[in-house]
């Protein structure tokens, strides 16, 4: 029974917080601003929890869409479906769980964000199959872990306006960035095996193309707060979310894979520095 729950946490990657970071920041982003602060207990414990079940059960499915394809890479070859430690049908079993857990949660949430909540399944559902059919899966990630910032906006203020969606924008060319670094860890064998990816799209074009991505990403989080009248202490997270940018174009220039995860995983900081930004305006207010 042990080792049966050390392989789902595995299958989870509850053991690799990264993803549930990388999906938390854009929706506190979202929380603070539509409450201009604080938001209320009860909302933040629904999201934060909602965060950790939807991003689990993101990583299920995804194992199970690619049990055919981990075994033959080096990274994920010893996935516990890839590996044979969990069957297919106990997969699905587990994720199918977890969406029910995280629908009886948003149903604390007023209807509107209730109705949002079926495009949240959906997307972390089709998500892992898009590498099949086209170049562009990361979009459709950061669709997926972006869908909170209107969920978000929807349960604090029963609606959803603009500017949720310039922040939900901002997180959509935010997922591509770092995904696309994560993508460039595997681009050897995601050619080999004829998995398609943005990294392989962009090809020689990656660095810059990313760069790009991560400049959209700013000037839209800048626009944010020019609607919203953010104070100075949103700008100073804005610059140091630049700094960070910057110093992971250093860390991708040669795209030494390790290099490109140390970018990926160090956007963590990136996103706790836009949250931190967003928190120390509303506390100087």
């Amino acid at each position: 029974m042990k080792e049966r729950l050390r392989d789902y946490m595995l299958l989870m990657r509850l053991d690799r917080p990264i993803g549930i970071l990388l999906l938390l920041w854009p929706t506190l982003w979202a929380l603070w601003i539509a409450a201009g602060g604080m938001p209320e207990p009860l909302i933040l414990v629904v999201f934060v929890s909602g965060v950790i079940l939807m991003r689990s059960a993101g990583c299920i499915i995804n194992d199970f869409a690619d049990r055919d394809i981990d075994p033959h890479v080096e990274r994920t070859r010893d996935r516990p479906i890839a590996a044979g430690r969990v069957t297919p049908r106990e997969a699905l079993s587990l994720f199918g769980g977890l969406l029910l857990v995280a629908f009886g949660l948003v149903l604390l949430l007023n209807r509107q964000t209730v109705l949002l909540a079926f495009g949240a399944a959906a997307l972390a559902t089709v998500y892992p199959f898009m590498k099949r059919y086209t170049y562009l899966p990361q979009v459709v990630l950061g669709a997926a872990f972006g869908w909170a910032i209107p969920m978000a906006f929807s349960a604090v203020t029963g609606s959803v306006p603009a500017v949720a969606w310039v922040l939900f924008i901002a997180n959509v060319l935010w997922a591509t960035a770092y995904d696309t670094m994560y993508a460039m860890v595997d681009r050897p064998d995601d050619i080999r095996i004829g998995v398609k990816s943005t990294a392989i799209l962009f090809g020689e074009m990656d660095r810059p193309i990313i760069a790009a991505l991560q400049a959209m990403v700013l000037f839209a989080l800048v626009l944010v707060g020019q609607r919203l009248e953010m104070g100075v202490p949103y700008y100073v997270g804005l610059t140091v979310a630049a700094g960070l940018a910057g110093y992971q174009q250093f860390l991708i220039r040669e795209r030494d894979p390790r290099g490109c995860f140390r970018a990926f995983l160090n956007n963590n900081w990136f996103g706790l520095a836009v949250f931190s930004g967003i928190v120390g305006h509303y506390l100087t207010t």
